[in-house]
């Protein structure tokens, strides 16, 4: 089969041409990381699973599965220890691009003290390309079309695929380099197969006798919404009546039997949360096997893709000096997902569903926990590395007991590609990496890692040393105690976390757990934060973006009801700073609230006080209409309702004291809608007492 003229025809055009390098060596492999995103452990049929992976599993028969390898139990913090070589904390992405959390470790997207595998790499003359999930850069700057932190602007020469992190499989708004695009609404339209045909586009097209390349492949799926082909969907609605009960077990013994995992390990129970199988009505039982059916057909179309990847490569007689690794930023999500306009649980374009802590318990066999957490359930990865010129192939379809982690890629690219690791970088003093290279375990050798494992997220932490490991697992919105959260295991007696040994060797838990301060001290991890997700987006709303350095990032703007308005960032008539907002009312609306631009903010609470301010012109004498109010738009609930006169000379506005009557949620808002001209406004100040 020649695959050049196989790839879809659209996304074969929208990826043509790379950007090439004067350099060339040959001896150098190129490079392929595929990450998978909320894909459990035991997901794979090659560890585990009854999802059929043909592509994978020949990848993994002919390299090396890692029988432990962590992440960091998140999406962003995984995504930027990867890319970088450092713990999150470090690059910027301790926790998530929802919020810039108001400290350095937790800013939400990549600083610049550290360098992505896309700019080593590309200084020593690889072709750079990603496809897929971006994730590191704030979705406040997303928003407001802040381009500082994408991927062209971090070292890729090429990007097609999401800066944010989650979309419609079939409707996808997507990015090619810095300039948005929407999927074809021709029905013909999947985002996994769009990537992987990307990616092997990419690959047909590139010239090998120029230079090597790397590309980080990072896909959305088997993320929710649950979104698949039906004829991918079918293939698995049998199976699961088997239901999650006689799965799980099903799963650990072909664990064991294909030597994951010893004769004497025992499996954890399911999960307390999680109801017997047996225990479900007729109906809920065909629900929950639709939820499960389509999460495997994820999966499927993945392998699908990625065995067109590999035809590419073979293709180009590229297979053998080509490192594929592959792996998932995270453990089986448990997350309670339900929305958009159909609740049906069909895998069409029109829902927004998950699979549930159900089918995450089964995916995460045979650990505790999920996503989010430090359990090895949460931050455990299946890894498979393919490399025939740099594996001995007297380790093909071998396990590797040493255990791994995330921060081991960017080494393991540096020595392979021959690149320098800068200790600065475009005027930037670059922190060292903290990971170490997996080569020798190519060879057969055992990993060397002179220092321990950290981990935190979301208040929840883990250190592993040699056989031990030390976790907390602290609940959402509570305070830690290491009095009682400390959990201690004997990682090669207990692989599965059963048996608690924090009692037994108190001194080690004590030295385990002040290594860990230290180095939580060092990476700004403390003091620890336990909010939720949904409290930490809520508290950085309360910080606006007043001053518009993130353009609209934030803001709501809309026209509607005959109203001809235009938003602009205006930085040439600005009243401070670099950038101001600036209102164009071409032709008025029927009302005053026709046209507006709007901040929100969810959950006050009754009692607070609140200073709201900002300062306006316009180009002629006109009005606008402020207002701060409840967002359900009763007249009783409106806080705030001026009609603001404007000149053009600028003018300051402030609303003091203005008591919250109500725990709801509030905006505030410029009405715009009958307002003649143009307004510029600016320094929107929002201070709570």
């Amino acid at each position: 089969m020649n695959l050049k003229n196989a790839i879809c025809p659209l996304v074969a055009l929208a990826v043509t041409g790379c950007a090439q390098s004067n350099q060339s060596n040959s001896e150098r492999p190129n490079i392929i990381i595929i990450l998978a995103d909320d894909m459990g452990f035991s997901d794979l049929s090659t560890y585990g699973g009854e999802v059929e992976t043909p592509h994978l599993d020949r990848l993994a028969h002919n390299g090396l599965r890692f029988k432990q390898f962590y992440n960091t139990s998140r999406s962003c913090p995984t995504r930027g220890s990867l890319m970088t070589g450092l713990y999150p904390h470090q690059a910027g992405t301790g926790w998530m691009a929802a919020a810039d959390m108001q400290r350095p470790a937790y800013q939400g997207y990549l600083n610049n003290q550290c360098v992505t595998i896309g700019e080593a790499l590309r200084e020593a003359g690889y072709a750079t390309w990603i496809c897929g999930k971006w994730h590191l850069s704030l979705d406040r700057h997303n928003e407001g079309g802040i381009i500082d932190g994408w991927p062209l602007q971090r070292g890729f020469d090429k990007f097609y695929g999401i800066v944010g992190g989650a979309a419609n499989f079939f409707t996808t708004q997507y990015h090619y380099g810095n300039e948005p695009g929407r999927a074809p609404d021709d029905g013909n339209f999947y985002f996994t197969h769009a990537l992987n045909d990307s990616a092997a586009s990419f690959i047909l097209r590139h010239d090998f006798d120029k230079q090597p390349f790397f590309l980080y492949l990072s896909h959305i799926a088997p993320h929710w919404p649950l979104h698949a082909l039906p004829e991918d969907i079918e293939k698995y609605v049998d199976r699961y009546w088997a239901g999650w009960d006689q799965l799980r077990e099903e799963r650990f013994e072909r664990q064991k039997n294909i030597g994951l995992f010893g004769k004497d390990v025992q499996m954890t129970p399911r999960d307390e949360r999680v109801e017997e199988w047996e225990s479900l009505t007729h109906e809920q039982k065909h629900e929950f096997v639709m939820r499960m059916a389509i999460y495997a057909a994820q999966i499927d179309a993945m392998d699908q893709g990625i065995g067109r990847i590999i035809a590419a490569l073979e293709e180009m007689g590229q297979l053998d000096n080509t490192m594929i690794v592959f792996l998932s930023d995270n453990g089986a999500c448990a997350e309670h997902i339900s929305s958009g306009p159909s609740r049906a649980v069909d895998g069409k374009a029109n829902t927004w569903e998950s699979y549930r802590i159900q089918w995450a318990n089964l995916s995460s066999t045979p650990y505790r926990e999920y996503k989010h957490w430090k359990h090895e359930g949460g931050i455990t990865t299946p890894l498979i590395v393919h490399y025939p010129n740099g594996i001995r192939k007297r380790l093909n379809n071998s396990w590797v007991n040493c255990y791994g982690h995330i921060i081991d890629l960017m080494p393991t690219a540096i020595e392979l590609a021959r690149a320098e690791y800068p200790k600065t970088f475009n005027g930037n003093a670059i922190l060292p990496m903290e990971g170490i290279s997996l080569t020798p375990s190519f060879s057969g050798k055992k990993l060397n890692r002179p220092q321990p494992l950290f981990g935190e997220h979301q208040g929840s932490f883990f250190m592993r040393d040699g056989k031990w490991k030390l976790v907390a697992k602290t609940e959402h919105n509570t305070t830690f105690d290491a009095q009682t959260m400390l959990e201690l295991f004997d990682m090669e007696a207990d692989p599965t976390e059963l048996n608690d040994l924090s009692e037994k060797f108190p001194e080690r838990k004590q030295q385990m757990y002040q290594a860990w301060l230290q180095w939580a001290e060092r990476t700004d991890v403390l003091p620890l934060d336990t909010r939720d997700y949904g409290q930490r987006q809520r508290d950085y709303k309360r910080i606006i973006n007043g001053e518009f350095d993130m353009n609209f990032g934030g803001w709501d703007r809309a026209a509607r009801q005959n109203a001809n308005v235009e938003f602009v960032i205006d930085q040439t008539n600005v009243i401070s700073g670099d950038k101001t907002a600036r209102i164009d009312v071409i032709s008025k609306g029927e009302s005053a609230t026709s046209a507006y631009l709007r901040w929100t903010l969810n959950q006050l609470r009754r009692g607070e006080t609140v200073n709201l301010g900002f300062t306006a012109k316009a180009d002629r004498a006109t009005t606008l209409n402020f207002r701060f109010e409840r967002m359900n738009m009763d007249p009783d609930d409106i806080l705030v309702n001026e009609t603001i006169r404007l000149t053009t000379e600028a003018q300051e506005f402030n609303f003091n004291d203005i008591p919250i009557p109500h725990n709801a949620n509030y905006q505030l808002v410029f009405y715009v809608g009958t307002m003649d001209g143009t307004c510029w406004i600016d320094k929107v100040t929002l201070e709570f007492e």
